[in-house]
């Protein structure tokens, strides 16, 4: 085992957090906006209770627990690790002030450290596992950081930019959309076994696919706003049974955070002028489905996506958090498919399901992701907030259909010939 790899890749990703959290004041990282986002303080210390419970106490031999108190507060939903304090009230723990869930990052940072590079090699060897599933589970809290950040802000009336200053980029023309034609067929999709992949990325199998098509890049804000102009929001012919009610419930006209009579939307970086070329964001499957229904076409599956993907390599991934824009930028020009995991997560017609012979992992993180199979669909990429490197083309994202605070988007499917 490279001791010295896996300890660089645990500072560098555990240092990732902190200097997402960075612009935040101490009040920022304390508030909760709704009860399906989490206060940035309270994703700090959960990612450090993963590992303090899943790897430093059964594996470390000594291991000194930071506070007893930490497992019921920062417990996120693994039944088998105890009762837990309830996800719509974490907006209400004032203490541990930030300062402290600092010291506890701190205190576990160094245990992990010190049994990485000293730990009896049996020991080390029998949770490098664990540790690199508490790496992956930290990267993708890193991105709900930035996304439930952006709620809280945009809740603001004083609208303020989580990263002022950067530049915005003058509006233009998307490139044109293409079709892709894919010939189906016997395919393999899911993870190959190469590399980390989660448990619900399991078993590689089988899946037989009609000859079908995809649009080259995501839809775009210009082709959205076309979808709006056209009544989109008010005609219950393009609509889901269920996302038609959601519409009328919720008496919803436009995106999450736009604002349509200003030609404006709410970003990590204020409020910024729509660029019609760039994707739209921030819809849920009801969305993505109605405008999908009103443009002549559909979501795809996500064997579809998958394959399509396997088939085309995407494009060197754009900068990602910290590196410039926190926004989906408009799609370059090129061959293929353009915008696979750098701009928004792309809904698929695919219900999250166990994929044929799935087995959860042994023990407390077999909750990790089985539990939630059912009620929600698959989304297929990755978004401008994904961590870089983060992402494969067998990731399976998944959210409820309502759920649109997340950079969430479309890319089209036809039936082939």
């Amino acid at each position: 085992m490279d001791r010295s790899r896996l300890q660089r890749r645990l500072e560098a990703v555990r240092a990732h957090s902190l200097a997402l959290a960075q612009p935040l004041s101490a009040e920022d990282c304390a508030l909760q906006s709704m009860p399906d986002a989490s206060p940035v303080k309270w994703h700090l210390a959960h990612t450090s209770w993963f590992f303090e419970t899943l790897v430093l106490g059964p594996h470390c031999a000594g291991y000194r627990v930071f506070d007893e108190r930490f497992g019921f507060l920062f417990n996120s939903y693994y039944e088998a690790l105890g009762p837990r304090h309830p996800r719509p009230q974490r907006g209400m723990l004032s203490r541990p002030a930030l300062q402290e869930v600092l010291d506890y990052r701190r205190h576990v940072d160094a245990a992990l450290q010190g049994f990485i590079e000293a730990g009896h090699e049996r020991a080390l060897s029998a949770a490098a596992g664990l540790i690199e599933l508490g790496l992956q589970h930290e990267q993708q809290h890193q991105e709900l950081m930035l996304t439930d950040v952006k709620h809280l802000l945009s809740l603001n009336p004083l609208q303020p930019a989580y990263l002022p200053g950067a530049t915005p980029r003058p509006p233009g023309e998307a490139v044109p959309l293409r079709w892709l034609d894919f010939g189906g067929g016997l395919v393999e999709i899911g993870h190959g076994g190469a590399g980390f992949g989660f448990d619900n990325e399991t078993p590689r199998h089988r899946v037989w696919l009609e000859p079908y098509q995809l649009a080259s890049r995501p839809v775009s804000c210009g082709e959205y706003l076309a979808f709006m102009a056209d009544g989109g929001y008010r005609r219950a012919e393009f609509w889901l049974s269920d996302g038609w009610a959601w519409v009328q419930a919720h008496a919803v006209s436009a995106p999450l955070y736009w604002n349509p009579e200003a030609g404006t939307h709410f970003t990590l970086h204020g409020a910024c002028p729509l660029d019609p070329a760039e994707p739209v964001c921030h819809l849920n499957l009801y969305e993505a489905a109605a405008y999908a229904q009103w443009a002549g076409a559909r979501l795809p599956t996500e064997a579809e996506w998958e394959a399509a993907v396997q088939l085309q390599p995407a494009a060197p991934m754009a900068a990602k958090a910290l590196e410039g824009h926190l926004h989906p930028a408009p799609a370059g020009d090129g061959p293929g498919l353009l915008q696979v995991e750098d701009a928004v997560w792309q809904w698929t017609r695919s219900a999250y399901e166990p994929y044929p012979g799935f087995r959860p992992l042994p023990g407390a993180v077999g909750e990790y992701n089985g539990k939630f199979m059912v009620g929600q669909n698959v989304l297929r990429g990755g978004s401008c907030a994904s961590p870089a490197g983060h992402v494969r083309a067998s990731y399976r994202n998944f959210f409820a259909p309502a759920a649109r605070w997340q950079f969430t988007g479309l890319r089209l499917a036809r039936d082939g010939a």
